[in-house]
């Protein structure tokens, strides 16, 4: 009886399996596709600016490079407010204080201490960029740096950017297909290329005093170039 049981229950194990295999899902064959790469390049004046303004000060102790660096700083951002920048528009960037010291004879002498206090500062009216500069340094401030130009409304030109190299990806894969002789069925799959990068136009300055009073500080913005860059995946039949 035992051998009965054990041989029925091989037999519907065997059923089972047997079944199991002719109903598993078969994998469907892939449709021939075309892998397709496109750029889309969106070019526009800048409307907006950032620039980094420091102010840098030296003594023979920290308590007062500390004191001559903050009264210098103050007074110039006391004055680029008064340019008609708002508060929320500046920010700052980095503060350092440290020793510096001479060196002779292969002995190394204390000199001081230096002070340095920067800001980035949003220009939303390129126009007042080259006056903000200056009157940043006619009040106290030792260095501009890292100016920058950009679009209040970048998310906009992005958008479009996309729209041209989805397009330029499209245009490129119908020609491929003509080519071949085949036809489009769909877009299976589009996938963008982010690139984290920004323009940056860096520009130095050190200028102090009368000097500064004195100077016009031409800019030259030109335009900006937002790319966006695409593959795109298409079937054919």
């Amino acid at each position: 009886m035992k051998i009965l049981v054990l041989a029925a229950c091989l037999s519907i194990a065997a059923v089972l399996t047997a079944g199991a295999q002719t109903t598993a899902p078969q994998p469907q064959p892939q449709p021939p596709v075309i892998v397709m790469s496109g750029e889309g390049v969106v070019k526009q004046a800048p409307d907006r600016a950032w620039v980094t303004i420091a102010a840098e000060s030296r003594a023979r102790t920290a308590a007062d490079a500390q004191k001559v660096n903050t009264d210098a700083m103050t007074a110039v951002i006391e004055k680029i407010k008064a340019s008609g920048i708002p508060a929320e528009a500046i920010q700052t960037s980095g503060y350092n204080l440290q020793p510096e010291f001479d060196y002779a004879n292969g002995k190394q002498t204390l000199r001081g201490y230096v002070a340095r206090n920067s800001v980035q500062v949003r220009v939303d009216a390129l126009a007042k960029t080259g006056d903000v500069i200056g009157a940043a340094v006619g009040s106290g401030a030792t260095s501009v740096s890292g100016v920058r130009f950009d679009l209040k409304d970048r998310d906009a030109a992005e958008r479009q950017a996309l729209r041209l190299a989805v397009r330029d990806a499209r245009a490129r894969a119908d020609a491929a297909a003509s080519g071949g002789g085949v036809n489009i069925d769909r877009v299976i799959r589009i996938e963008e290329q982010r690139e984290m990068g920004e323009i940056v136009r860096p520009m130095t300055m050190a200028m102090r005093g009368s000097e500064a009073a004195q100077a016009a500080v031409p800019l030259e913005a030109g335009e900006i170039e937002i790319r966006s860059r695409v593959t795109l995946t298409v079937s054919i039949r």
